[in-house]
């Protein structure tokens, strides 16, 4: 098995970020689980906006769930699961959140480090970050299946 490799965006502005995740939509399976990186304000929430909306219409609100912890949304091939995990106190708390329900859509997690082992292995990790004035935006595959899928992206 060969070495899984990484792929680098540069984005110039928060358009550009909803743009991305608008773009991240067009290789998005159900059973996917993409986990957001970055710290507050690196634009998880932004990328995630750009991806509904692309699927739902610019017209759908797509709010940050920090108190709600989930939010759903219903697309014509399957649900959304949008996860911000800041304040979740345990992993085991995900389940109440719905998480085992989350197979059969996609589930997009922000602060994925606070699911500990309900995390899963196969998956592609997102990583946000600020250098000056514009974003980096780094796709880690995490699974096979999601190299071939990152390889083919494009933005």
């Amino acid at each position: 098995m060969s070495a899984l490799m990484e792929k680098t965006f540069h984005l110039v502005s928060d358009e550009k970020t909803r743009d991305f995740g608008a773009a991240l939509a067009t290789i998005m399976r159900a059973g996917d689980v993409f986990a957001l990186h970055g710290g507050l304000g690196a634009g998880k929430t932004t990328l995630t906006r750009g991806l509904i909306q692309s699927l739902l219409g610019a017209d759908e609100e797509v709010p940050s769930p920090t108190y709600t912890l989930v939010q759903i949304y219903e697309t014509d091939a399957f649900p959304i699961w949008h996860f911000d995990l800041y304040r979740l106190e345990s992993p085991e708390d995900l389940h109440e959140l719905g998480w085992d329900e989350t197979d059969q859509g996609v589930a997009i997690l922000e602060w994925p480090d606070k699911s500990g082992d309900q995390l899963p292995a196969w998956r592609l990790d997102i990583h946000l970050e600020f250098d000056g004035d514009q974003r980096i935006v780094r796709l880690v595959p995490c699974g096979e299946d999601w190299q071939t899928r990152i390889d083919d992206f494009r933005f």
